[in-house]
């Protein structure tokens, strides 16, 4: 018989990367495992609009809130996570009693499931993906560290990520691992690529940026960056930005400012967004932090030349320095309008070994080699 893997992450924001790293993990599970099943805890009803899949099972904490909560603000998603926290402690609690899972994977929200494990003992095992760059406040590495009597391991997303961790003396070393996020696979890939409409706003050959269009993602820069070359007529490739997000309006404002209402386009979310990797030529990514940076595997994966920052902690690893991409210096304005003419004068052949680079070293975020490494830790 098949153990129990739980997967705990309420979220507040469904264009985040931790969503799509849960739904992927809990799917490579169900996919690939003869020892496991997985099913997703679906805590405020953040997954209700998630399509069906015959892979994927959900618990449902019949907490319909997720739309009336409070987000895209500091002190919004702090209420945010007080609500959830009352309204999912005591259910979190019963499903843990009743089902006793093998195990618990907490992405989000580790106050619920951490306080659980301090007051009550469960036979169920804690699994703590760390998502993204957490700030370690004091509440927040005081908690860690106290419940680090009953994480079995925690997972780091990079290798920098976890010797950050290490460095701050919060678990142990040897319970400190890396587990590279399930970000692709290439069945999905190839049907997005076929799928769906394409924007007729849209056209080929050009720059693609993805993301949220938050403070993280820093879309401004590159705005502010490519101005002058457009001006100059050095770029001669139009942008477009896919994602949605509480800077939509000032990005807009941003983009008519500098007069570039003809070079640069909002395209909003798509499903279907490796159509338009697919089709285009260049992926910027200007985030002030990534960890590991989904839209840099995903541009490395559809043969796309990309320049990146040098943020902590994804692009460094994913794309090598020079050897896979073109790396400039974090929100430098200059270095960035540097680093897109040193990426005109680039031969075929260098440009070539750039996307060669990258796509070998990017094999490991698919869902077969993310659940390998998983099932190697927790057998």
């Amino acid at each position: 018989m098949k153990e129990n893997l739980f997967y705990w992450g309420p979220f507040i924001d469904r264009g985040i990367g931790t969503k799509k790293a849960i739904f992927n993990s809990a799917l490579s599970i169900n996919k690939y495992s003869k020892k496991f099943n997985s099913t997703i805890i679906n805590a405020i009803g953040e997954w209700d609009e998630e399509e069906e899949n015959d892979l994927i099972k959900y618990i449902n904490f019949e907490n319909k809130i997720y739309e009336k909560l409070p987000k895209f603000s500091f002190l919004k998603s702090r209420i945010s996570f007080i609500i959830i926290f009352f309204k999912c402690f005591w259910k979190l609690k019963k499903i843990l009693t009743e089902k006793k899972p093998k195990y618990l994977v907490v992405h989000l929200m580790t106050s619920v499931p951490f306080i659980l494990f301090l007051i009550f003992n469960f036979k169920t095992k804690l699994l703590f993906r760390v998502s993204g760059r957490p700030k370690l406040n004091f509440l927040r590495s005081l908690l860690w560290k106290i419940s680090n009597k009953n994480i079995s391991i925690v997972f780091c997303n990079t290798s920098d990520q976890r010797n950050e961790l290490i460095l701050r003396k919060i678990f142990p070393e040897n319970k400190v691992k890396v587990l590279y996020d399930p970000v692709y696979s290439i069945k999905e890939v190839l049907n997005q690529r076929i799928s769906g409409p394409m924007d007729e706003n849209f056209k080929k050959n050009n720059i693609i940026m993805v993301g949220r269009l938050t403070k993280q993602k820093n879309f401004e820069i590159f705005i502010k960056a490519s101005e002058q070359l457009y001006k100059e007529g050095l770029l001669k490739f139009n942008t477009f930005i896919f994602g949605s997000g509480e800077d939509k309006e000032k990005l807009e404002e941003l983009i008519k400012k500098h007069n570039l209402e003809k070079n640069i386009f909002l395209m909003g979310s798509k499903k279907n967004i490796h159509k338009y990797y697919s089709l285009s030529k260049i992926f910027i990514l200007t985030s002030l932090w990534e960890d590991p940076g989904f839209v840099l595997i995903e541009a490395a994966l559809n043969d796309l030349l990309i320049i990146s920052s040098d943020c902590k902690n994804g692009p460094k690893e994913i794309i090598k320095g020079e050897n896979g991409g073109i790396l400039f210096k974090n929100n430098n304005i200059q270095d960035l309008r540097d680093k897109i003419i040193s990426f005109l004068n680039l031969s075929e052949i260098e440009t070539k070994k750039k996307k060669i680079f990258s796509k070998k070293n990017i094999k490991k975020y698919s869902l077969f080699r993310h659940f390998k490494l998983l099932e190697s830790y927790i057998i």
